[in-house]
């Protein structure tokens, strides 16, 4: 492969900087302002003034997003209720470095990210966790002017794909002056969980007690920052404006062990104080079979206790990834003539985060170690057997022979894996706009984008050196490796102290994964009033509004890693990491009408139907249409009600089309594993797989509840069709003037769901229901384990499988008033919103014809491995905000002072395996107040401070075997909770 990412680099900059200095030498003595050009309506390219949409929309203003005291859009846009926790900092393994956003549960990969109505591009080319969706790090918060949620009737509108909504980020554009805007955050908590106590009861009970401790109880980290500059300048003649920013983002890392109810993986059972700490079995010292090193110093081995001998792997995994993020950019329009406005974006991204998850080492696998091992002491050679192919007996008796059996050791010595993840984004748009005449306007766009990905990991030894290593014989000078090609050092790993820094150097590898994304759009769309045409209906004022366009779109993904790790021979890494490159095109038409039928008419001010088709022509999967059925009905003044009926159609994207099948982390238990003599499961078992008792009964259980799947994608899919019904009423009552509510009901089915069926759901399918054809796809390795070895895996690849379906409502309340009206004399105004959503029902069907599951409620790895819903699903969400705003003010240091109250409310969930442990059976309930507060001074500084998590509220909990790698992080779901802590910010705005 090619690379070009520092030409294009500098090519991007070059034309931005050359815009900015041009914005800065004409705007330094400007005042900041801004000015709205266009009313932007999400859910229409129909050109109308005070055009209502009619489907449900939830806006977000940038004064909203400011109290919120974010750096990060993602932790913005995950308050709202129609929002489910996706990729973001808050994941370490499993990252893709990215962040993006699901809407209803159905997927990033089913919600389509806008920026002021275009789509932006997929955010990675990384084919960790398979789904491809935009990266909302690319987003500057500081620019943000308003955010439109729709969550039903876009895919007609705006892409086939738009199966969950759509986000439509409008940006603030025609800025004029300099400004400033710098922020800055940190977390505190305060350690008083009682699970604390489980932490000690393990120290006492482990036999490597350095790795249980407990963090102080003041702790302060997770530093954030972030500065912005924005520039903009009129041209001479008014016809034109060039808006150029330029940011930076810090973002320090917050560890697991900072926090007492993450200092250690908590075990289930009756309660988690005495289920204590769990680990994995990949422990430090060293094990060799069914023995470890005696971490008292003794020369002989000492039997393995699996409860005893695990290795606290929390505190060193990242709870919150540390991240640094440029970005660069600039809004120009020119109005070249009166019927043509020609317009050019350019948007740029350098961001680099970092995933740190405990030391890697010898993971718990098959190994040969030569009885001649100079390491081994005698009395160890006396406790190993040789095998048989070796010539049997020990190594005491046989010292030619070979030991063959699982081996495993923490490279405690050598720290965390990490991933260095860079992501740069390049987004360049151009076009030309206009109005024709009165009735009929234009835009034409051609539109690029790219992401390039590297990233290079460290801290993990490969397998193949490993076994290198662990073959050691006697020389004149010492022990050295039986084969002692590319440099080996032997690594003693039968002793305390054994470990050399040169054989970690030997043994630790960098690896190296790089990546394009390449996205190029060109759309075509023109929109018309009929009105003076007398094209209308004769009970109507205005005749019928039209929008037609055409667009191409053409998607290329190229991936690979080196050599090391896309082979496997990366130990530790999950698996191994195949080269993937694909590519579609699509050619689309749209249309779509809005019918005014009745105005002015009793009970009917004004009912108007809308009506819109896309066709689309994919090079993977063929033809298909996408359509919507809405209407809108007025009966009275503030009286509106609005429902209707979409049908969305999303193609397969690249990675699940392309992927090559490959053995990794999927599965989170084995039902045959760790059992005893007395369990039914045993003689099942073994008639299951064709094994002996014994063969059962010597299954291990992985301790860390990780177990192998064969994924990969499936040229052969089919497009999901997803049907969307909404209905709702919105109401401005005249007697409440201020005072608007708006309620929807949302009903969305999902067809021909695109995924695995779930490694969990393949194997209880198979020993639960001895269901023949899902138990052909377990395969167990020599030793009976689905975990031991790659050749042990459950088979898991994509397919058009069931469905998923949810139903629910949206509340939205906004109210303002005077408080002068109330006879509050001089007191300022109050106003207040509210957003909740009540989950009736999020179900799933693995299957065509498959009973329904559903996860409302719910949380647990059925629903998440199977339906890849990866957090918890609470059936009411919402935040509710209360401002009060005075105006009074002290001279020329104090104005505008507003402060403002917010209500974040999560309800109680409950276990989705009712058979589950006590301890997990229900993730209580939270509220989350955070306060900010607003004042203004000499009229150009704006400051801002708050807190968040105001009372410093512990998150819910969850014990390692219903906790999936990934999403839930450090015990919880820290996506979706709050697990850091009160965080506190400050912030200013500077206007020049």
């Amino acid at each position: 492969m090619k690379f070009k990412p520092m030409r294009e680099r500098l090519l991007a900059s070059s034309m931005i900087c050359g815009v900015a200095m041009l914005a800065s030498t004409q705007a330094l003595a400007q005042t900041a302002t801004e000015e709205v050009s266009e009313v932007v309506v999400t859910g229409t390219r129909i050109p109308s003034p005070n055009l209502e949409s009619v489907s449900p929309v939830t806006a977000v203003t940038a004064a909203e997003i400011k109290a919120t005291g974010v750096t990060r859009v993602e932790d913005m846009i995950n308050s709202l209720p129609q929002a489910f926790a996706a990729q973001g900092s808050a994941l370490s393994n499993g990252s893709t470095g990215t962040a993006t956003i699901s809407l209803r549960g159905l997927g990033a990969t089913r919600t389509q990210v806008l920026i002021d109505g275009r789509r932006l591009m997929p955010g990675t080319p990384n084919t960790l966790g398979g789904a491809l969706a935009a990266d909302i790090n690319f987003i500057p918060s500081a620019l943000i002017q308003r955010v439109d949620v729709l969550t039903g009737g876009a895919s007609a509108v705006y892409g086939a794909d738009a199966v969950g909504g759509v986000v439509n980020f409008i940006m603030m554009r025609n800025f004029e002056g300099v400004r400033v805007d710098a922020q800055y955050g940190i977390y505190q908590h305060d350690n008083g969980n009682d699970v604390a106590g489980a932490v000690s009861a393990a120290r006492a009970r482990a036999s490597t007690k350095e790795f249980f401790n407990l963090p102080k109880d003041n702790v302060r980290d997770g530093e954030s920052s972030q500065v912005t500059l924005v520039m903009g300048v009129n041209s001479p003649d008014g016809k034109g404006n060039v808006t150029a920013y330029a940011g930076y983002r810090h973002v320090e890392p917050i560890l697991q062990g900072n926090r007492d109810f993450s200092a250690c993986t908590l075990n289930s059972g009756a309660d988690f104080l005495t289920a204590g700490c769990g680990g994995s079995g990949t422990a430090f010292p060293a094990r060799v079979g069914s023995f470890i090193v005696d971490f008292n110093g003794g020369s002989a081995f000492i039997p393995r206790v699996a409860s005893r001998d695990i290795y606290n792997f929390g505190p060193s995994n990242y709870f919150q990834r540390p991240d640094d993020r440029y970005v660069l950019g600039a809004f120009a329009e020119y109005e070249v003539t009166e019927w043509a406005k020609a317009y050019m974006d350019v948007m740029f991204m350098d961001d680099t985060s970092t995933y740190q998850i405990a030391p890697g080492g010898v993971f718990a696998g098959t190994f040969s170690i030569n009885c001649a091992n100079p390491f081994l002491s005698a009395a160890q050679r006396g406790q190993l057997t040789a095998t048989a192919a070796s010539g049997g007996g020990t190594c005491a008796s046989n010292p030619a022979g070979t030991f063959t059996g699982i081996v495993a050791r923490r490279n405690i010595e050598g720290g965390g894996r990490q991933g260095r993840t860079q992501h740069q984004q390049y987004r360049y748009v151009v076009g030309v706009k206009g109005d024709l005449n009165d009735n009929w306007s234009y835009d034409f766009a051609m539109q690029y984008g790219r992401v390039s990905f590297n990233q290079v990991q460290t801290g993990f030894f490969r397998t193949s050196a490993i076994n290198q290593a662990l073959n050691v014989v006697s020389t004149p000078t010492g022990p050295q490796c039986a084969n002692p090609s590319g440099g080996c050092v032997p690594y003693n790993i039968f002793s305390l102290g054994g470990v050399t820094r040169a054989a970690l150097d030997f043994l630790e590898t960098p690896s190296t994964q790089n990546g394009n994304l390449f996205e190029r759009i060109v759309n075509f769309n023109i929109g018309g009033d009929l009105t003076e045409y007398g094209v209308k209906t004769p009970w109507a004022n205005d005749g019928v509004g039209v929008s037609i366009g055409a667009e191409y779109r053409r998607e290329q993904l190229d991936y690979a890693a080196d050599f090391i790790s896309s082979s496997g021979d990366l130990n530790g890494s999950g698996g191994a990491n195949p080269p993937v490159n694909g590519s579609f095109d699509v050619y689309e038409v749209f249309a779509e009408t809005r019918i005014p039928l009745v105005q002015d008419a009793p009970f009917a001010k004004s009912l108007t139907a809308e009506l819109a088709f896309r066709y689309s022509d994919y090079s993977t999967v063929g033809t298909t249409e996408t359509y919507k059925i809405a209407g809108d009905w007025e009966p009275v003044d503030g009286v509106r009600v609005r429902g209707g009926y979409n049908r969305a159609v999303r193609a397969p994207h690249i990675l699940e089309l392309y992927s090559p099948r490959n053995v990794t982390l999927d599965g989170t238990r084995d039902p045959c594993a760790g059992l005893t003599a007395a369990n039914p499961l045993v003689a099942r078992c073994a008639a299951l797989f064709k094994l002996t008792t014994a063969q059962v009964l010597a299954i291990e259980a992985n301790p860390a509840a990780q177990y192998n799947g064969l994924i990969g994608g499936n040229p052969n899919l089919d497009p999901e069709i997803a049907d969307t019904y909404t209905v709702g009423v919105v109401l401005q009552p005249s007697f409440l003037p201020g005072l608007n509510v708006s309620l929807d009901y949302f009903d969305i089915t999902v067809k021909g769901f695109l995924g695995g069926y779930g490694a969990d759901n393949i194997i209880d399918r198979c020993v639960q229901n001895q269901d023949a054809s899902f138990c052909a796809l377990v395969r167990r390795d020599a030793q009976g384990s689905l975990w031991l070895s790659p050749q042990g895996y459950v088979e898991d690849t994509t397919f058009n499988t069931g469905k998923l379906a949810t139903t629910g409502v949206d509340i939205n309340v906004g109210y303002r008033t005077d408080l002068d009206s109330l006879g509050m004399e001089g007191m300022g105004s109050l106003s207040g919103n509210f957003v909740g959503t009540w989950l009736d029902t999020l179900k799933f069907a693995t299957l065509p014809g498959d009973p329904l599951t559903d996860c409302a409620g719910k949380f647990g790895t059925v629903c998440s491995a199977t339906a890849g819903l990866t957090s918890p699903n609470p059936e009411w969400r919402h935040k509710a905000r209360l401002t009060w705003a005075t105006p009074l003010e002290y001279g020329e240091w104090l104005k505008d002072l507003s402060v403002s109250l917010q209500w974040r409310y999560f309800s109680s969930v409950d276990l989705d395996n009712p058979a589950g442990a006590a301890s997990d059976l229900k993730l209580a309930s939270r509220s989350y107040f955070d306060l900010t507060a607003s004042w203004t001074v000499r009229d150009n500084l704006n400051f801002r401070a708050g807190v968040n998590n105001v009372f410093d509220k512990d998150p819910p909990l969850t014990g390692q075997g219903n906790c999936p790698t990934g999403p839930c992080n450090g015990n919880t779901w820290p996506q979706v909770y709050d697990a850091f802590g009160r965080y506190l910010f400050i912030g200013l705005t500077a206007d020049f």
